[in-house]
């Protein structure tokens, strides 16, 4: 084999990669298993504030040492494989940045008719359209005020020197735009800061680009309504005086004689407000905050330097001497412990009314993690300025051409503005945003205008930042959430162990199966398939991907997909064997043969998980980053791995001790004559009457859509007890509900009730949360008698709770809907094009796409049907995210067919073209069966062990599989052959005689040579 040193140190590299992540990770669960020992009281419930107290308090610690490296927890995070929200619960959100209420921001909150018409009716258009909001309002005020200039509405104070009354239309709209933009932006980087400051590990905050959205998740969150305030709270931008520090010496001093009583008074008697510890799991006193402060004592009274120098005060053990700069510079690792003494009791006493501390918000250099606690001046506790005087602020160049900030105010506050830098020429004024200091120039003069400018050692980002940052006060741009899914940890652990119990049991099928039918063959592809299931995770972990419930599906997806690659390359071997063939010759003409086939089947199943993930949002977009590894890791180890190993097996030639078969396969699917394209208008006919079927169960019981595709709230609800869904619907819908359509069904087990409401679904503000969830609530508690309560995993008698919710606005939703119907879209054009490009004849391309769409209204109908019995699943994105793979296996069956169709014709021409395509199907329905089969089985494990969240999911999958494999015997290939008999078989003689010319021409040249 030929390049067989290269496939060994390409393997050995990976492996040693996957190993390093995947041990890192092993090592992270131990020190969060201690975390929930520490946290977990007598009767065993944990109390998740000290959970995350205990890791916060080790956050910048180091806690593993590799030859020599030191980690931290927090860099261990960073490489660790992530688990999605519904693997370890927490909390996603969607936020929207609404151009309505910046809009009318603008417009100094006109009052005029046609513009308050023209945003509602932009509004409503928005529901059905993909245009931006600016556009659909734009088009309305034309429609509504032909000739109407939103010059008059726009041109007032706010937009002075940026829109006057000669402004075209086009231009206002221009800034609009741009301020929209900015905006969101803006709303992005606040965000992104209070994220980051909210005390959970591993969150994730992108902007979803195109749209006015963010999201958010956020692992381990166990309070929502925490959540939702600080994410939809208005920011708060002031300006503040800044003391130097020799103003402060005097209140230092005390501050630092006060700690060192409180630290004398430790060594005999535990402080209480000093009591938190750094390191819990340790249990040593000398890792308490008190033994800390105490062993800085100790070197401050053997420091005479230090002792002497006035100001110096308690935090000189942890200050940094940071490039010499004046200032208090703390490292990161240490801002926990400065926030615990200033908060101390005794030592808040001490700090006067006109003193108070503030951190900056991030490091004063790239890669540096020293942080500077600013002393403010708090006189009354109120900002002497505050943001809403800001009238614009934008990137410029300061007098030596570098980034700078110019800001503009209004009357009210260039008045104030000229008094306070007045005040403070040679000193600093801080910049704070959310109470954290974004910057705090120096002010050079007294600044009489308003027009300021801010300069310093700025990056073009950091200034356009710091621009978009000091107008967060000047334009009203609220967030709303539009989407939110809030996972309890109890749901999170059960689907933990669902989907690891579908991984080992499908692999545990699927390596038995192998073994029992191909012998040591097969014990070659249990080897690739364990190496395949090894790199998917370790890559999910280099790549910093989340592994998700439907990450592991595509997971449980790949080791029966998988298993394809070499059941072509061992039927192949097993023809060539049959024939009569060497063994050593058999191999290399098996892998030859069957290289093209896997080829163009990845790479169509690729092409889906490509949409998938540009047009998926949240766990769509999960399932295809698994995927897409797993068919990238599969395809290297079942056709380079295995050559490998196949190449060691038979070192001793054809005489080497290596079988394809078993007793038990031996006679199995051999010498199959079946004619199949005589059966092809009776599978017609078969396939419309389904259709037919499944369209007349749409019309009567309709499919039941997911919150994803209709908007509105749904309730994970976990009782004491069993309770009837039928009932509980019916409790429901007679009370609050009874306006508003409301679902309820059985969710993993009896006792566990998943409720969807519409109601209020156009509504998307807080307090309609808040007012359906009380809603909900008392309505359960009416029908039922329990107490409601919150927070409770698991509920007492005559109790009940909610461990898990889910709201999707009715705007996401239809966006969903929209985004679904191109993925879908997208999906036939790019595997019409690529079986186009591959096999040159539009037939195929034809024949395999109406096989495609054959098969998605196939499993829409199967969908429809079955609710006339009673059952129905939810369709969702999930949904679609299966039935996208379903097209991708089922256009992996078909290509296979038509690869050896080709193959065929190339050999023997157009003589027979009914015969030639019969041969085709039969010489490969033991791979069609085989691979069909194994898939099966492992969706199968899925069906039964996946929960609740992956039964409609698995049942579309299994619909998908069978359907597939029927549509590329009787639908694909036939249709190809009744499209075009005659154009197809001419083309096929001409390729065969062409064909025929290259051999020959081959055969003479080698005959020069010789």
């Amino acid at each position: 084999m030929k390049n067989k040193n290269t496939i060994v140190f390409l393997t050995v590299i990976i492996t040693m990669l996957c190993l390093y992540y995947l041990s890192i990770t092993f090592y992270s669960r131990g020190i969060q298993a201690d975390a929930i020992e520490y946290s977990t009281d007598e009767n065993g419930v944990i109390d998740q504030t000290k959970k995350q107290a205990y890791l916060d308090s080790i956050w910048m610690e180091p806690v593993l040492n590799i030859l020599g490296a030191e980690f931290t927890y927090k860099e261990i995070k960073d490489i660790e494989l992530n688990l999605g929200l519904d693997l370890q619960g927490g909390m996603h959100v969607t936020l929207e940045v609404s151009p309505v209420e910046i809009i009318k921001g603008l417009s100094g909150n006109s009052q005029d008719p046609d513009f308050l018409k023209a945003i509602d009716l932009a509004l409503e258009r928005q529901r059905n359209s993909q245009a931006p909001f600016t556009s659909l309002f734009q088009d309305a005020y034309n429609e509504l005020s032909p000739g109407g200039r939103l010059s008059n509405i726009f041109a007032n104070a706010a937009n002075k020197g940026k829109i006057t009354f000669e402004s075209s239309n086009d231009e206002v709209m221009s800034l609009i735009g741009e301020e929209v933009d900015q905006s969101i932006d803006r709303a992005f980087q606040i965000l992104r800061t209070r994220v980051d400051r909210f005390g959970t590990s591993q969150p994730n905050i992108q902007r979803l680009q195109g749209t006015g959205r963010i999201q958010i998740e956020l692992p381990g969150v166990d309070n929502p309504q925490r959540v939702r305030k600080l994410l939809q709270g208005v920011a708060k931008l002031e300006f503040w005086e800044v003391y130097r520090e020799q103003e402060i010496n005097s209140t230092l001093r005390i501050i630092n004689d006060e700690l060192l009583k409180l630290e004398k008074e430790a060594a005999t008697v535990a402080t209480t407000d000093l009591s938190t510890e750094l390191k819990p799991a340790d249990g040593d006193a000398d890792n308490t905050l008190e033994a800390q402060l105490a062993q800085q004592a100790d070197s401050l009274s053997n420091d005479s330097t230090a002792t002497q120098t006035p100001g110096v005060s308690s935090f000189i053990s942890l200050r940094q001497n940071y490039q010499g700069l004046a200032g208090f510079y703390y490292n990161m690792a240490d801002t926990g412990k400065i926030n615990t003494i200033l908060k101390n009791e005794k030592i808040a006493q001490l700090i006067p009314n006109n003193l108070s501390f503030k951190w900056s918000v991030k490091a004063e250099e790239e890669n540096s993690e020293i942080l500077q606690l600013y002393a403010i001046k708090s006189t009354r506790g109120e900002a002497p300025l505050t943001g809403e005087v800001i009238t614009d602020a934008r990137q410029s160049l300061d007098e030596r051409a570098r980034p700078a900030v110019s800001m503009q105010m209004n009357a009210l506050g260039s008045k104030k503005w000229k008094n306070l830098t007045g005040a403070n020429i040679n000193r600093q004024i801080a910049i704070v945003l959310d109470n954290y200091v974004y910057t705090a120039p120096n002010v050079n003069q007294e600044i009489a205008n308003g027009n300021s400018q801010i300069s310093g050692n700025f990056t073009p980002e950091e200034a356009d930042d710091l621009s978009n940052i000091l107008k967060a006060g000047s334009l009203p741009a609220p967030t709303r959430i539009v989407e939110e899914a809030v996972v309890g940890p109890t749901l999170g652990i059960e689907a933990q162990k669902q989907g690891i119990s579908s991984i080992l049991v499908g692999l545990l099928i699927v390596v038995v199966f192998m073994i029992a039918y191909y012998a040591k063959g097969g014990v070659v592809a249990n080897v690739a398939l364990l190496f395949n299931v090894f790199f998917i995770m370790g890559i999910l972990a280099n790549l910093g991907a989340a592994l998700t419930l439907p990450g592991i599906a595509g997971i449980v997806l790949t080791i029966g997909m998988s298993i394809d690659a070499n059941v072509l390359i061992f039927e192949r071997i097993r023809e060539e064997l049959r024939n009569g063939v060497p063994m050593l010759q058999a191999i290399s003409s098996g892998y030859k043969k069957a290289y093209s086939s896997i080829i163009d089947a990845n790479v169509t199943t690729f092409l889906t998980g490509v949409i998938l993930y540009s047009l998926g949002q949240g766990p769509v977009k999960g399932f295809a980053v698994t995927l897409m590894i797993g068919i990238i890791c599969s395809f290297f180890s079942a056709v380079f791995i295995t050559r490998v190993i196949v190449t060691y097996m038979t070192k001793k030639g054809n005489d080497s001790k290596i079988s394809f078969e078993t007793p038990f396969s031996k006679g199995w699917l051999r010498n199959i004559n079946f004619d199949f394209l005589a059966k092809r208008r009776l599978a017609y006919m078969i396939s419309t009457i389904v259709i037919g079927v499944g369209i007349v169960a749409l019309t009567t019981s309709s499919l039941r859509l997911g919150v994803d595709f209709k908007g509105g709230r749904s309730y994970v609800v976990n009782f004491d007890e069993p309770m009837v869904a039928s009932e509980m619907k019916a409790a429901l819908a007679t009370g609050t509900f009874s306006e508003s359509g409301v679902e309820v069904k059985e969710y993993n087990s009896s006792n566990v009730l998943k409720i969807t409401t519409s109601y209020k679904v156009e509504e998307e503000s807080t307090a309609a949360d808040d007012e359906v969830r009380g809603a909900l609530v008392a309505g359960l508690a009416s029908a039922t008698g329990k107490t409601f309560v919150d927070g409770k995993l698991e509920p007492d008698g005559g109790e009940f709770t909610i461990v898990g919710s889910s709201k999707v606005g009715a705007t996401i939703a239809d966006d969903i809907k929209k985004s679904s119907y191109q993925s879908f879209g997208l999906a036939i054009i790019a595997i019409f094009l690529y079986i186009l490009i591959r096999f040159r004849r539009w037939q195929f391309s034809l024949g395999a796409i109406v096989a495609l769409v054959h098969d998605a209204f196939i499993v829409l109908s199967a969908f429809a049907i079955i609710g006339w019995f009673g059952i129905s699943f939810e369709i969702d994105q999930v949904f679609i995210a299966a039935l996208l793979t379903i097209i991708g296996y089922s256009i992996n069956d078909t290509v296979v067919v038509f690869d050896r169709i080709r193959e065929n014709l190339q050999l023997k021409g157009s003589k027979d073209l009914i015969g030639t395509f019969n041969e085709s199907i039969n010489s490969t329905i033991s791979r069609t069966l085989i691979t069909s089969m194994t898939t099966l089985i492992v969706v199968l494990v899925l069906f039964i062990f996946g929960g609740e969240v992956l039964r409609g999911f698995s049942f579309a999958l299994l619909i998908g599989i069978l359907v597939g494999t029927y549509s590329s015997v009787f639908v694909a290939t036939p249709i190809v052959v009744d499209l075009t008999k005659k154009t197809l078989g001419a083309a096929a003689d001409k390729e065969k005689e062409a064909a025929r010319a290259r051999a020959s021409a081959k055969a003479e040249a080698t005959a020069q040579q010789g």
